[in-house]
């Protein structure tokens, strides 16, 4: 992965095919430059033989091919930083993944464009999961949520492009001054 941005992609794909009805995704940056990354669902959660499992890339639960490299590749990504990553997960409950990274080490990776992402994963799930987007940092708090935008919608769904182009600008105008220019 190039950006931390397609973790937060690829993760967040983990718990729509999980059904989750909702899921979290929290980033907050610390005056030490320690971003907490975490992603929290209500989905199907995982059996306690595959939360051992889960970290090996050869673990997965797809049908169409034989590894799966999200949680293991956002593993290494936190541990090449000095930080870590954690997973709990409950059967028929959810799941949350937390990862710490050192924004000031070296092999840190770049944000990357959280709001692009964070459309993608809306207008990619016109219908659902909801998702819930926090970001904190010394500059600042922001908060989008799709469960919001619903009920003001109505039966319109997400992907209509008069949406699509009012949550891209409503997600820079949120996103961009807290984040933009905290991580090169």
């Amino acid at each position: 992965m190039r950006d931390l941005s397609l973790h937060l992609l690829d993760l967040a794909q983990n718990s729509v095919k999980a059904n989750a009805t909702l899921v979290t995704i929290r980033l907050t940056l610390a005056e030490d430059g320690w971003l907490t990354f975490t992603l929290e669902d209500d989905g199907s959660g995982m059996s306690e033989e595959l939360l051992r499992q889960v970290r090996d890339p050869f673990t997965t639960t797809r049908t169409t091919r034989r590894v799966g490299l999200g949680i293991p590749m956002m593993e290494e990504t936190a541990r090449r930083t000095g930080g870590e990553m954690h997973i709990e997960s409950t059967l028929g409950q959810g799941t949350t993944l937390t990862a710490r990274l050192n924004t000031r080490h070296l092999d840190c990776l770049p944000l990357g464009d959280v709001a692009g992402t964070l459309l993608t994963l809306f207008i990619g799930c016109p219908d659902k999961p909801d998702f819930l987007f926090e970001g904190v940092t010394p500059k600042g708090e922001c908060s989008f949520d799709t469960r919001m935008v619903r009920q003001v919608l109505g039966d319109i769904p997400l992907n209509e492009p008069a949406v699509v182009a009012w949550m891209q600008e409503a997600l820079q105008e949120e996103i961009n001054p807290i984040f933009g220019g905290v991580m090169i």
